[in-house]
């Protein structure tokens, strides 16, 4: 997601959330994931919940950025899947920002835990929403019609095995005449998932599923008082978008991706933090969780908040907190470049505003170390990955 003009400004402490069990998932070999059972029906758990408080334990106050974020506006996502594979990045904790392409990567990586850090609590309010999307879809297409207020068809079964594309086909073909039904599911799932929520936290998921309702698959990403850019991608393209491979790469291009996502939601693996990644508490209490639970790093996705970092003279903050992480030598961080169609850039792809860049973690603390970072240009450009 590309960012525009931070404003951190200190907010209320978050007062919340969710309900922790620990479980491996087994890796898929490259393309489409190995099946999955179908899983289990979504737990209601308690306000004082482990997850409750395991996201109370590890948020830190929030803060104002100036974007909706609910799509990402990088286009180019999927281009760092295959190289993922090849690296060997699985299992793990996962770590990223932002919105739903965190799913994308978490369907291939498949950790066995994932933490969704953001310094916005409507961030926070929009995972609670996926959150309770996947507790009510029993496959994909009824999430999206969930998601975007449209009726399910009565084959809603022989959908399973339906490419993306005709998922997307039929989302456009159908008016919503069922947005005040999911909304009201929704609803009804997000007062049952044991979260502390507020009546203000209520509105806002409802205001940010309103949204897609009104703006279904032309949804694009904006920023709060300037029209959208004309290279961000609707929420159709990143539907449709495919790896550099040319396979369809969204967790919901294949049903057996977005089951593991699905199960790792009703198990409660995926904990949304309100937390700033230059900030005083929450990578480092994540970093100390992990260590508690003798688990490292496998991929933390950064989209391109390092540009802004850097920019604010925090970026020092932001390694010393890399620096708390558990990690291992196949630890990666994924972050975006925003080339806007210029080829300034070795890795990007001819038609694409955006370059998703894959390094190393050791590398880039090593490279810190030797004072080799002067620049926002010396880090997407030193000791990358090839993506191909």
């Amino acid at each position: 997601m590309l960012r525009h003009r931070p404003t951190y400004v200190p907010a209320r402490l978050l007062a919340c959330l969710l309900a922790l069990a620990l479980g491996g998932q087994p890796f898929a070999c490259h393309g489409p994931p190995a099946a999955e059972t179908a899983p289990a029906p979504a737990r209601i758990a308690p306000a004082d919940s482990a997850f409750a408080r395991l996201v109370a334990r590890l948020s830190e106050p929030g803060g104002y950025f100036d974007t909706d974020n609910l799509i990402s506006n990088e286009r180019s996502y999927l281009h760092v899947l295959g190289a993922l594979h090849e690296h060997g990045v699985e299992g793990g904790a996962y770590l990223g920002v932002g919105p739903d392409q965190n799913f994308a990567y978490i369907a291939r990586i498949r950790p066995r835990i994932a933490f969704i850090v953001d310094i916005r609590r409507d961030n926070l309010l929009q995972h609670v929403l996926f959150k309770a999307l996947f507790a009510r879809a029993r496959n994909r297409l009824e999430y999206l019609c969930l998601l975007l207020g449209k009726p399910t068809p009565d084959d809603l079964d022989a959908w399973q095995d339906r490419p993306v594309e005709a998922l997307a086909a039929y989302l456009d073909a159908t008016p919503r005449r069922a947005a005040d039904a999911a909304r009201a599911a929704v609803q009804e799932a997000t007062r049952s998932a044991g979260l502390p929520l507020s009546a203000a936290d209520l509105a806002a998921i409802d205001r940010i599923h309103r949204r897609f309702i009104e703006e279904g698959l032309d949804l694009r990403f904006s920023s709060h008082g300037r029209t959208p850019n004309a290279y961000y991608p609707t929420f159709r393209q990143l539907l449709l978008e495919t790896d550099l491979a040319g396979r369809p790469g969204s967790f919901l291009a294949h049903e057996d991706a977005f089951r593991f996502v699905q199960q790792m939601q009703a198990r409660d693996l995926i904990v949304p933090v309100v937390g700033d990644l230059a900030g005083a508490h929450a990578l480092a209490a994540i970093g100390r969780y992990l260590a508690e639970r003798g688990e490292h790093v496998s991929a933390f996705y950064t989209s391109n908040i390092e540009f802004y970092l850097m920019r604010q003279g925090r970026f020092a903050r932001f390694v010393e907190n890399l620096r708390t992480l558990p990690i291992d030598g196949r630890s990666v961080i994924v972050r975006s470049y925003f080339n806007r169609w210029s080829a300034d850039h070795p890795q990007t792809q001819p038609g694409y505003a955006s370059t998703q860049l894959l390094q190393t973690v050791e590398s880039l603390l090593e490279e810190y170390e030797r004072g080799g970072y002067r620049s926002y240009r010396d880090l997407i450009h030193k000791h990358l990955i090839e993506v191909h």
